[in-house]
C-alpha cells in the first residue's frame, strides 16, 4: 500500500530536510504515514554528486521514518510549470493520495524552489480531474497544501507555527546526513549558503525566533492560501473536544 496521509516535496534533495523535518518527524510519530517526493536529483548543485545526494536522501529519509521518499528525476535548474513535468507531479500525487501536502512558498529567492510551488500547485489541482491523463486510472487531490519558507526574510506571517521542540534534534540529524553539502573545513570546493560554518547555529536562531512566537523552544512556521475552516475552536485551540455544560448551567 502506498498511500499516504502527508506527502513533502522538495526541489532538491535536502530541501524538505531544512525546512519541514521537524513536522514529518511529529507526524510521524503520531502515528500518521509520510513520504517525500523530491524534484530533481540535484545534479547542479556545486558540491558532491547525484549519487551521493541519493544514498544521503535514503539516509535522511530512516532518520525521518518516512512511509517512502523517490525522485521524479525533473532537471535540476530547469523546474518549470509545462505539461510533461505537471503529468509526472500529477501521476505521483494520484500514486499516494495524501489528505496534507507541503510544498515551497509561492515566493522563493531561488528560481527552482519558486518554480516547484506552482508546478505542485497546478498539478495537485490537475490530479483531482477525472479527464486529465486517465491513463493513470485514478483521481485524487489533496485536502489542504501548506507551504513552507525556505529563506526567512520575505514579508511573510505565518498562517501557523508548529510545535517541534520534541522533533528538533532528530531534525538536525537528518539534515547532516547530506555530508557532502555541509560545511567542510578540508573541502576545496567554493563556498555555498548551505555550506557554511554556522549553517545550525542559523537554522536553530530561526527555529528559536518561530518557537518563541507561540511560547516554545522550537517552531516550524507554515503558510496557507486562503482562509482555514475550524469546525470545534475547542478542539482545534484548547486541544480537547468540547465537553458542553447544558443551557443554563
Amino acid at each position: 500500500m502506498s498511500e499516504v496521509d502527508i506527502l513533502a516535496f522538495g526541489a532538491h534533495p535536502d530541501d524538505v530536510e531544512l525546512t519541514c523535518a521537524g513536522l514529518l518527524i511529529k507526524m510521524r510519530r503520531m502515528g500518521y504515514r509520510t513520504a517525500v517526493v523530491d524534484l530533481t536529483r540535484g545534479e547542479l548543485a556545486t558540491r558532491g554528486t547525484p549519487e551521493i545526494r541519493e544514498a544521503e536522501a535514503r539516509e535522511a529519509a530512516q532518520i525521518m521514518g518516512l512511509t517512502a521518499r523517490e525522485n521524479l528525476g525533473l532537471p535540476d535548474g530547469h523546474i518549470s510549470v509545462e505539461p510533461e513535468q505537471k503529468k509526472k507531479v500529477a501521476a505521483v500525487i494520484r500514486k499516494y493520495k495524501p489528505s496534507l501536502m507541503i510544498l515551497p512558498y509561492w515566493e522563493e529567492l531561488h528560481p527552482d524552489h519558486e518554480n516547484a510551488s506552482k508546478l505542485i500547485f497546478e498539478s495537485s489541482f490537475l490530479a483531482g480531474l477525472e479527464k486529465y491523463c486517465p491513463e493513470h486510472k485514478t483521481v485524487h487531490r489533496p485536502q489542504k497544501l501548506i507551504h513552507y519558507l525556505g529563506r526567512p526574510g520575505f514579508d511573510a506571517r505565518p498562517t501557523f507555527i508548529v510545535d517541534i521542540s520534541e522533533t528538533f534534534e532528530e531534525r538536525l540529524r537528518a539534515i547532516k546526513c547530506y555530508k557532502s553539502q555541509l560545511y567542510d573545513e578540508k573541502s576545496t570546493a567554493r563556498p555555498t549558503e548551505i555550506a557554511s560554518k554556522d549553517l545550525v547555529d542559523r537554522l536553530t536562531g530561526v527555529a528559536r525566533y518561530y518557537g518563541a512566537q507561540i511560547g516554545v523552544a522550537y517552531g516550524e512556521a507554515y503558510f496557507c492560501r486562503g482562509i482555514i475552516a475550524i469546525d470545534d475552536p475547542v478542539a482545534h485551540f484548547i486541544g480537547r473536544a468540547a465537553q458542553p455544560k447544558g443551557k443554563g448551567k
